[in-house]
């Protein structure tokens, strides 16, 4: 009985020894867990901080495609590739991976000493994020991915193209960085060209890199496609020759427009100087403005027909009238004259002659309310409305601020302020037998807003007095076309300055149309501040209208009508 209290007791002391062990593991595991849980979370927050940093579960960005712009045929003017960008989690790099700075920058092209200061730089400012280089070929990105730097990551992004470079350059514009319509029809057609960016969740590894994707929170969605009335074989012959024109008078710039005749589609525009869009290095942004949209000028002489056009339809002179032009026509303290006495002129032979005077007795014989009705319903003074940034409406004053003198020089084109784009939608109206069109870049099936601005006849007749002009006794014979009739009118503009009109700084302007006998295409040119002798339209802008009319009519296959009516024309003179 004794052995057997004695046994119990021994178990029970036993027993009580390794609780009590086991109840002393059990606090230095927890005082263990508790210390180390106060080190982490209390002396090395970094820690925890960085396990956040790499959490295996993350919702990234879809990058969106943006929409094309592309000509009337379908051929690509703006297109995105996708690219690479490459950031940095400076809170990431650690020794090692820091040795590795000097291979990644040899592959990027980039300095080692500013890439390593400036990491070290974000890394002590405890920065989670900078950028190291943006929009890369893929392949240089993959090289860096070699690397395999902890804290480096990848961002799938896209970059414009602009296939064909500086040709269309004025037209369409740029985007930043960012993918983001900065100038021209990208950034006039931001909302539609631009996509919606998706959201999806995906799993990471230890590095950063996607292994798999776990759901599509939000799909990205594509910008639309932006389709131009522009045909990018006549905007590439109108580059090349006012181009060529440019160097050859050594001009302070130059601006063309192609219309198409007969509904007003914008089928070319360019500018010169020209500018690359795809390398904008060292280029401020004066050479991205798209002067034939949004600068302005008196057009003068190219007017001229309007004048006669309006003053026969509205029968204040009558069709064989004879206007006497000898000397001056003096208007209080303004005189009006020509460059040649040419004395007394029929209504061809004002405009044969560009003749000032002759053309502002004809004005004059129109009321006011009238005279200006007219030029406000061919679009002088308001936007033309295609959409452009920035593009410009021009000026025109009301009829009820005229004096005598304000019509008269209006009819000469001075007083008037135009674009390019404005000037060559005017002459739709001569153009289409006296219907007026609206002016667009995107395609579209029929001109909704067209208006008849002179009756056909009166439109027919100044359009064949508008072809003397082309003649060897008018004032733009270089702007002949062979085997077809073309109609035209030259215009030389003094240049406004401080204190007035300059002699010595001029415009030269020329605008025409052809074939005469059935308008296809309306070509304006403005050459700015000719610097090489010559300065007259009809030997400065009408070379060129000659070159590009004639390139335009052989692309479209447009048959001749001038082979046997030229002979005719020219038996007249």
């Amino acid at each position: 009985m004794r052995t057997r209290a004695n046994t119990l007791t021994a178990y029970n002391t036993n027993f009580a020894n390794r609780r009590k062990l086991l109840l002393a593991a059990i606090m230095a595991a927890m005082t263990v867990l508790v210390a180390r849980a106060f080190y982490l979370q209390i002396l090395n927050k970094e820690f925890l901080q960085d396990k956040a940093d790499m959490q295996h579960v993350s919702v990234v960005p879809v990058s969106a495609y943006r929409g094309q712009i592309k000509d009337r045929n379908g051929e690509p003017l703006a297109i995105s590739t996708p690219v690479q960008s490459i950031w940095v989690n400076p809170r990431q790099l650690r020794e090692p991976d820091f040795d590795k700075l000097k291979d990644m920058a040899r592959i990027l092209s980039m300095s080692e000493a500013e890439l390593r200061n400036q990491l070290l730089k974000d890394k002590q400012a405890d920065k989670r994020f900078t950028y190291i280089k943006r929009q890369i070929n893929p392949l240089i990105a993959d090289k860096v991915k070699a690397l395999e730097i902890n804290g480096v990551y990848f961002e799938r992004e896209f970059k414009r193209y602009y296939p064909a470079g500086a040709v269309s350059g004025h037209l369409l514009g740029f985007n930043n960085i960012d993918d983001i319509g900065q100038e021209g029809m990208e950034h006039g057609y931001e909302h539609i060209l631009r996509g919606k960016i998706g959201k999806k969740r995906v799993i990471k590894d230890g590095k950063g890199h996607v292994i798999k994707d776990v759901e599509n929170i939000e799909e990205a969605e594509a910008g639309q496609d932006l389709v131009l009335t522009i045909d990018e074989r006549l905007q590439y012959l109108a580059y090349r020759e006012l181009q060529n024109t440019l160097l050859q008078n050594k001009a302070r710039a130059a601006s063309l427009v192609v219309l198409d005749a007969k509904n007003g589609d914008v089928l070319a525009t360019v500018t010169q100087p020209a500018f690359n869009p795809n390398n904008r290095k060292e280029l401020n942004g004066s050479r991205y403005r798209n002067r034939a949209m949004v600068d302005t000028f008196e057009p003068g002489s190219t007017v001229k027909p309007f004048v006669v056009a309006a003053a026969l339809d509205g029968a204040y002179v009558d069709p064989n009238i004879m206007i006497e032009t000898h000397g001056t026509y003096q208007f209080g303290r303004n005189v009006i004259k020509d460059v040649h006495n040419y004395g007394t002129l029929d209504l061809t032979h004002v405009l044969q002659k560009s003749s000032n005077i002759g053309v502002a007795k004809i004005a004059m014989t129109m009321p006011p309310e009238y005279f200006w009705g007219v030029y406000s319903k061919l679009g002088f003074g308001t936007s033309a409305g295609v959409g452009f940034p920035g593009e410009a409406s021009g000026s025109l004053s009301d009829y009820q601020n005229w004096h005598d003198f304000d019509q008269a020089a209006l009819s000469f084109g001075y007083g008037v302020s135009v674009s390019a784009l404005q000037l060559a939608r005017a002459w739709t109206a001569l153009a289409d037998d006296g219907i007026l069109h609206s002016v667009t870049l995107l395609k579209r099936e029929e001109d909704p807003d067209a208006q008849r601005v002179f009756k056909a006849a009166t439109a027919r007749k100044v359009r064949e007095m508008l072809e003397h002009v082309i003649t060897k006794e008018g004032t733009a014979y270089q702007a002949r076309v062979e085997g077809y009739r073309v109609a035209g009118k030259t215009g030389t503009v003094k240049k406004a300055g401080a204190g007035g009109y300059t002699d010595d700084k001029y415009l030269s302007v020329f605008v025409g149309l052809a074939p005469a006998s059935n308008p296809r295409f309306i070509i304006a040119i403005v050459v700015d501040e000719p610097n090489s002798g010559q300065y007259y339209g009809g030997l400065v802008a009408a070379p060129a209208f000659a070159k590009v009319m004639a390139g335009a009519l052989r692309v479209y296959g447009v048959e001749p009508d001038g082979v046997e009516n030229m002979h005719l024309l020219l038996s007249k003179q």
